[in-house]
């Protein structure tokens, strides 16, 4: 072999090898974590007052459909009892009432829970733009280079940042 070629062969070692140790050193100076995000959903504060605001929201649709509920139980009872003593007419005329009651609930079940969903994922929208500032606060002030949501293979417990996630959202 040449000398030329050992030499260049000698400077391409010692360059890999010089980009290699960089590589590393600036690796091991990454401060990496990741969060939990359904430990967040489930245990931040947000998430409760959410599941409140809506209860509050849809609860006078839902006791209306639990009244109509009623009245359908109430009228086919009724039809039932009376159902010998009636003219086949009044029969089929009160048949079509229930019907049309019937009709009108499951419309209205339906559009509670379309609404319902709806609002839901306003919600749940809002709430996860909550949990990103908070996990973007923490990773500032803490001089994170990364951090990741859940779904990492593993990940050691020490990078685990989730319960300063949930503290600066709120949770003792």
């Amino acid at each position: 072999m040449s000398n030329l070629f050992v030499s260049k062969l000698f400077k391409s070692l010692v360059l890999t090898g010089l980009m290699t140790f960089t590589l590393f050193a600036q690796s091991a100076e990454l401060k990496v974590g990741y969060v939990q995000v359904d430990k967040i959903l489930q245990e931040a504060p947000q998430t409760a007052e959410s599941g409140k605001k809506l209860e509050r929201e849809f609860n006078p649709r839902s006791q209306e459909l639990d009244r109509m509920a009623k009245q359908i139980k109430d009228l086919e009872s009724a039809l039932d009892k009376e159902g010998i003593t009636i003219t086949e007419t009044e029969r089929r005329s009160k048949e079509r009432d229930i019907q049309n009651i019937k009709v009108e609930f499951q419309r209205k079940q339906r559009e509670l829970r379309e609404d319902i969903n709806l609002r839901k994922n306003e919600e749940l929208g809002s709430l996860q733009d909550r949990i990103n500032k908070a996990v973007q606060s923490v990773a500032k002030a803490e001089n994170y280079d990364l951090v990741m949501y859940s779904g990492v293979a593993y990940a050691a417990d020490k990078l685990d940042i989730t319960d300063k996630v949930l503290k600066l959202l709120g949770k003792k």
